[in-house]
């Protein structure tokens, strides 16, 4: 019994590591003042979201079903705090989580249907930009695509997150 809840309290450390990791390179700057991310509420949760898919995709290839589950609620518990940090109180709060669950998902499932990097930019140009073209939307598929590459490499159950270099302006 004992044993399983120092495993349990574990994946929730290495899940609050890996989310740390992965919001240090959202919130990176060269996303919004290099490639046109907005950087507001949205911009910022679709950094996360990306950069989450790329860790999920890794963790489900590994079947660590265990940590997978206590990073998404890792994510989850950060999204519940930004809000209310904005301001939302408890009054309708589950609508918006489920507004952002509902989002959250929908951008997995885009960026797992991406196959190469044409569906990846226009994934990205539907989700984080909004439907509204824009060059860095190239730019930044390249950069997934690397990143899901060097992710795929990263040994997340040790806390080792590695997306490789932040995109370049081409």
């Amino acid at each position: 019994m004992l044993n399983a809840l120092r495993r349990g309290k574990d994946r929730r450390l290495a899940a609050a590591r890996l989310n740390q990791v992965l919001v240090a390179r959202a919130r990176d700057p060269v996303f919004f003042l290099r490639l046109g991310v907005q950087d507001t509420f949205d911009g910022r949760f679709d950094l996360v979201v990306l950069h989450a898919w790329l860790v999920l995709d890794r963790l489900a290839d590994a079947g660590a079903t265990a940590l997978s589950q206590a990073f998404v609620d890792t994510i989850f518990i950060t999204f519940d705090e930004a809000l209310r940090e904005l301001g939302a109180g408890d009054i309708g709060m589950g609508r918006r989580v489920k507004k952002l669950a509902n989002a959250f998902y929908g951008r997995m499932q885009a960026y797992g249907d991406a196959k190469d990097e044409a569906g990846m930019e226009a994934a990205l140009v539907r989700n984080l930009y909004r439907g509204v073209p824009n060059a860095g939307a190239k730019i930044l598929a390249r950069y997934v695509l690397s990143a899901k590459a060097r992710v795929a490499a990263c040994d997340l159950e040790n806390n080792v997150l590695d997306f490789g270099p932040v995109p370049d302006e081409e």
